[in-house]
């Protein structure tokens, strides 16, 4: 028994010019990358803007909170 190999891997041959799923590299639209960086960009203006809302009014909830199951104790 003769076993070619190139007739074999006859459903793995894609036509000329046909790349295999996963293999193409990815052009670049500016709009594209645009958009990126905006989002990108509001991520990081809202990481910095929670945290600096966190800092200032985190510790008076906390004290609201804690402070409030403390007096309902008494």
């Amino acid at each position: 028994m003769n076993r070619n190999v190139s007739d074999s891997n006859y459903y793995l041959r894609r036509p000329e010019g046909e790349s295999m799923a996963g293999l193409a590299v990815p052009t670049w639209d500016p709009q594209t990358a645009l958009l990126i960086g905006v989002i990108l960009l509001e991520a990081v203006v809202l990481y910095v803007g929670y945290g600096g809302l966190e800092r200032l009014v985190g510790p008076r909830v906390m004290d609201v909170l804690v402070g409030g199951d403390q007096r309902a104790g008494q």
